[in-house]
């Protein structure tokens, strides 16, 4: 789930290793790499990316929502997980040089953390954070894109060890996530598209759909079930103003995020062909291929405490599974306690 970044990168270097590959992907490959490094083209301010390894934010005395301004700090973060999915087109296509420096530059999310605060936040030209600072304020374009730092601070889908590593370890990101869903949401603060909250998370808007799945990265995939059965049965039912869900459906990825988190398989990153296992809603789903094989994830256990994953009956030594069970069918046993 990503907002304001290059959305080719991760599509096409996700859609080639998943087996897509009826197109001139020499082609594509170079005009991503030309979106990378050239202005003009989707990645707007890339020559000051490139300079300093962020995208500057001007300080303003008083910002408000609607402050104008270059989400410096959302395109910083959503450019360096394009600059990650690049370097996987990059070694798909044995190109070991670009891979290397995409590779170096998919770091840049560290540029705009800052460890006093364990926000990512504004930095201005001079490397100096911004000072006029609330990490609850929201904005609409200035230093974060429809969303506020809470929002937007959890966001290196191709990296959790080192942005948990970034905040101290284990423990004070666990804090610190547990934090975003707890501290209560100002009323007062209202910005177009930000809404559908716990605590400071927002559903109603995708900067931050990746979040609730934070907690596998510190060994607590409990904790991310709980908030993502909270998420599908608070907002998403017909209830009683007759809505599917509160929010914008960009793309669809607001029901695609139902539909993934529902059925137990979650793409955290586009980019990378494998999913992220979850107790999905039902007791047991069934994808059938084109050509007749079946894909089956089969719940069992009464919890909601996921505790062993098998993958065509053999133990799984992590939380993800391959995309290559898409394509040759299998089975994903998903125990709860």
């Amino acid at each position: 789930t990503f907002f304001h970044g290059d959305h080719a990168a991760s599509f096409v270097a996700g859609a080639y290793q998943r087996g897509v590959t009826n197109f001139d992907v020499q082609d594509v490959y170079r005009l991503l790499l030309r979106n990378a490094n050239v202005e003009g083209g989707t990645r707007p301010h890339i020559k000051e990316y490139l300079e300093k390894g962020y995208i500057a934010t001007t300080e303003v005395p008083a910002p408000n929502v609607e402050t104008k301004g270059s989400a410096g700090v959302s395109k910083t973060l959503e450019y360096a997980y394009d600059d990650y999915a690049v370097a996987q087109l990059a070694q798909a296509l044995h190109d070991t040089a670009q891979y290397r420096t995409m590779m170096a530059r998919s770091k840049n999310y560290r540029n705009v953390f800052d460890p006093g605060t364990k926000f990512m936040r504004g930095r201005q030209a001079n490397g100096q954070w911004v000072q006029h600072f609330n990490p609850q304020y929201p904005y609409y374009e200035y230093m974060y894109r429809e969303a506020n730092a809470w929002q937007v601070s959890f966001f290196a889908p191709h990296d959790m060890p080192g942005l948990v590593a970034l905040y101290g370890g284990p423990r004070p990101f666990e804090a610190k996530l547990d934090s975003l869903f707890t501290v209560p949401w100002n009323p007062a603060y209202i910005a177009r598209n930000v809404s559908g909250f716990i605590g400071q998370y927002c559903h109603g808007n995708q900067p931050d759909h990746e979040t609730p799945f934070s907690y596998y990265f510190v060994g607590k995939p409990e904790k991310s079930q709980q908030r993502l059965d909270e998420i599908m049965a608070k907002f998403y039912n017909t209830g009683e103003k007759g809505l599917a869900f509160s929010g914008m459906d960009d793309a669809g990825e607001m029901s695609a995020w139902y539909v993934f988190s529902a059925t137990g398989l979650y793409p955290l990153s586009a980019a990378d062909a494998r999913y992220l296992v979850t107790l999905p809603v039902f007791d047991e789903v069934r994808w059938t291929l084109d050509d007749g094989k079946v894909l089956t994830v089969k719940k069992s256990g009464a919890s909601r405490h996921l505790s062993a994953i098998r993958v065509n009956g053999a133990p799984s030594s992590g939380y993800f599974v391959p995309h290559q069970l898409f394509r040759t069918g299998g089975r994903v046993e998903v125990v709860a306690r």
